[in-house]
């Protein structure tokens, strides 16, 4: 006999279910303390489902908001659901798949994906074929419903679908979806396409075989009346763009055709994915010869394309121009994420590691910080404009004459993007037009529209290159000026943005901006009374370029007197678990390489809190590799910044860290953490060996015995990062260790030379290698800087 739930519990569940959707915090709270408290009972989830599909009398939201709570119990404890509790969900979930409400059908169909994500798929032998047969249902529900849950399990298991582990079922699925191409109902045709879409990246051969009749029925539907249907067809041609070019390259003409269309859709989701099309083909090495004689008509569907709408200037408070006393809201604040040191030979190019990415300017729009038709248009002209360089501009210079001069703040605004987003490819093209546009740029950093300053600070630093290469008096020393002005702008985004410019500007002025330090000094000093907490970190970043950038010139009593209190009094204030650590930390670790000895009255306390950070994250990963279920993981970004700022301490200080390293455990702590799993721990573990090696190698060198095994194990290229500073760290222990390195020679030249023969190996990697191979034998020297720093 089916399970039946008790009356009385069944309406305490249904009245729970009820006061969870009340406002009230407390009430909430309360009604949470229950549902943990029912999880106890093996049944609870009984009642759930039957709440979900079997009391139509409910209301709609608390019968799906049934399902979702039973879909969480289900990722969090479903391996402790009785055997008779997954079979009546399962029976349940596809008997009730053709539900009369949309809403119900989509819960359900969440439902059964999440199922199969427990691995269920091979242990719910019915629930591919019972879907797949649902489709044929005359009952549209059903046939809906089956599709919305079999596109859910297609997104979540594509890989799983092509495998022999389920027989295969795609050599059945696709053959099916592909017939309901052309079926009368739009959402059908749309989940029909979606679901086919899940394979094409992955090649799925079962996909492969009926590529022709795939690409043919999406001809079919180019102009469908539903903006779903015609998001999705766009999507799988940006997609086969990419896997499939031999077959579309016969139809490219009309794809380009349809695309400039499609790009222009009155639907912005449509036009998204339609504007993905010219960032992939721009990709491909015939993008220049099948997209030369279309540049004059897509070239403005872009610029328009990178206006902001009303939308999106009511989300982004357009409207605001001075906010910087309104404190930022939590959820406004990224996370952050921490980049190890690397340490690699010194050279006069000026260029950092490929890893080295350059801000796209467009991530000031934090309202809108997901990918939108504006940030597609510039991006797509902006690798557009690395392909067709100067050809470009005969057909770009009207517009921008047009727009960046236009009356309408918002054309503007988006003349100047265009503007930024060409620099890299046009560059030599536009040299003739700075002496011009710079001026005209650098009075816009004072326009009355706070999005036009903003957007202005972006465009410049993506000249900044050019600018530093004039005469001082002619641009860069206005620029810095006005720059520095809208650090201290009353509009936070504003600040965000020429915060992030004028760092920009410092690595490419580098020891050029020392004339001008105190003037630079005093107006970031000012700004840490100014910030919210969001710009704060970024001025953190600023700071720290700045360090970077000018070296051992920071290192006046004047400058240190300016710079040091603010920094300290936000690393006095910061616990050791608050995440804001890490980028004031990877600023001190620049700020203590630059000052040198200037850095000593601050050292010890930080040095005894790194050293404390490190030991407390190494502690809390023993606690969880013992009692997993009682201790969590510890975030080891701590640990790494930490090791950083010791690395920085150390090539700073010098022979001053001395005293700091005899009267502490740090090597010890290192041993630990160059033995750790994380790549990313190991890599700043080795950079800070090669540092202490450097300063103070009458300590490290009793370890030494321990750290060569270590050091050979970890010359791996298949982690670049590690190995280049496994390799760098060796290097100076050699010429330290001079013919006492002999012993140890065997445990790391085979893998050296094995890196040197090694095709594609970095050209970092191979320097440090060949430089230190030669160092093994105690015959070269060389210098080592921080990617980050610049080359002078």
């Amino acid at each position: 006999m089916a399970w039946q739930p008790d009356r009385s519990g069944l309406q305490q569940i249904i009245q729970l279910l009820k006061e969870s959707q009340s406002p009230d915090t407390a009430t909430q709270r309360a009604v949470q303390e229950k549902l943990e408290e029912l999880n106890k009972y093996p049944d609870f989830n009984n009642y759930l489902i039957f709440v979900l599909t079997k009391l139509t009398t409910e209301d709609e939201p608390t019968r799906s908001l049934s399902g979702l709570i039973l879909k969480n119990n289900v990722r969090a404890h479903f391996s402790k659901f009785p055997q008779e509790v997954i079979d009546f969900i399962k029976t349940e979930c596809l008997g009730s798949i053709g539900d009369p409400s949309p809403l119900i059908r989509a819960t359900i169909g969440i439902l059964i994906t999440t199922i199969a994500n427990k691995g269920e798929l091979t242990h719910w032998p019915q629930l591919l074929p019972h879907l797949c047969q649902r489709l044929d249902s005359e009952d549209y529900n059903v046939c809906e419903g089956a599709f919305g849950a079999l596109q859910k399990i297609c997104e979540d298991s594509a890989e799983i679908l092509d495998s022999d582990a389920l027989d295969r079922p795609l050599n059945i699925m696709i053959p099916k979806f592909l017939q309901f191409f052309k079926h009368s109902s739009p959402k059908i045709r749309a989940h029909a396409i979606s679901c086919v879409n899940q394979f094409i990246i992955g090649r799925a051969q079962a996909l492969m075989v009926h590529i022709d009749q795939f690409i043919e029925n999406l001809f079919h539907l180019a102009n469908d009346d539903d903006a779903e249907v015609r998001k999705n067809i766009c999507r799988a041609l940006v997609m086969l763009l990419e896997v499939r070019m031999d077959r579309l390259l016969p139809h490219m003409h009309s794809i380009i055709e349809y695309m400039l269309l499609r790009t222009q859709d009155p639907d912005e989701t449509v036009a998204l994915e339609a504007c993905e099309f010219w960032l992939s083909l721009a990709e491909q090495p015939i993008c220049k010869e099948v997209l030369s004689s279309y540049m004059e008509r897509l070239v403005p569907i872009l610029v328009r394309g990178m206006r902001y709408s009303e939308i999106d200037i009511i989300l982004l408070k357009g409207d605001v121009e001075e906010d910087e006393m309104i404190p930022d809201r939590e959820e406004d604040i990224r996370p952050r994420f921490h980049r190890s040191k690397t340490h690699h030979i010194k050279h006069d190019d000026g260029y950092g590691d490929d890893d080295d990415m350059s801000d796209d300017g467009l991530d000031d729009d934090d309202a809108l910080s997901d990918w939108n038709l504006r940030k597609c248009s510039a991006a797509a002209l902006d690798v557009l404009a690395n392909v067709f360089r100067e050809d470009l501009l005969p057909t770009l210079l009207p517009i921008l004459k047009e727009t960046l001069f236009h009356q309408d703040w918002e054309i503007k605004e988006s003349g100047i993007l265009v503007l930024g987003a060409i620099a890299e490819g046009c560059m030599t093209g536009m040299v003739p037009h700075l002496p011009e546009l710079l001026p005209y740029l650098i009075g816009c950093l004072s326009d009355r529209k706070a999005l036009v300053r903003s957007i202005t600070c972006w465009t410049l630093s993506r000249y900044a290159h050019w600018v530093v290469q004039q005469p001082h008096e002619q641009y860069l020393k206005p620029l810095m000026t006005e720059l520095l002005k809208r650090v201290l702008d009353a509009n936070k985004r504003v600040q965000e943005a020429a915060c992030s410019a004028f760092a920009t500007l410092e690595e490419e002025a580098c020891t050029e901006l020392v004339p001008y330090l105190g003037f630079i000094l005093e107006t970031l000093v000012f700004a840490f009374s100014k910030y919210q907490h969001k710009n704060l970190l970024i001025l953190y970043d600023a700071i720290g370029t700045l360090a970077d950038s000018v070296g051992h010139h920071l290192n006046k009593p004047e400058y240190i007197k300016l710079l040091m209190p603010p920094l300290i009094t936000k690393w006095n204030i910061l616990k050791d678990e608050d995440k804001d650590l890490f980028p004031l930390l990877e600023c001190l670790s620049s700020v203590a390489t630059a000052l040198q000895s200037g850095f000593l009255p601050y050292s010890e306390p930080v040095y005894k809190r790194c050293l404390s950070l490190v030991e407390q994250t190494l502690n809390q990963t023993i606690a969880n590799t013992n009692h997993p279920d009682q201790f969590e993981p510890p975030d080891k970004d701590f640990m790494i910044v930490a090791l950083d700022l010791l690395s920085g301490l150390a090539e700073g200080l010098e022979a001053h860290i001395e005293n700091l390293v005899q009267n502490s455990n740090v090597l010890p702590l290192l041993y630990q953490c160059m033995q750790d799993p994380m790549p990313e721990v190991r890599q700043s573990s080795f950079a800070l060996l090669g540092d202490l090696t450097k300063a103070t190698f009458q300590h490290v060198r009793p370890f030494i015995g321990d750290f060569m095994p270590i050091l050979g194990q970890n010359l791996n290229p298949e982690f670049i990062s590690v190995c280049n500073n496994a390799t760098w760290a060796i290097g100076e222990i050699s010429i330290k260790m001079g013919q006492e390195m002999k012993p140890f020679i065997q445990l790391v030249l085979t893998q050296l030379v094995q890196i040197i023969n090694r095709p594609n190996t970095p050209k970092t990697l191979l320097e440090n290698t060949g430089a230190r191979r030669c160092e093994t034998f105690a015959t070269t020297k060389r210098r080592t800087r921080h990617s980050a720093a610049c080359a002078q």
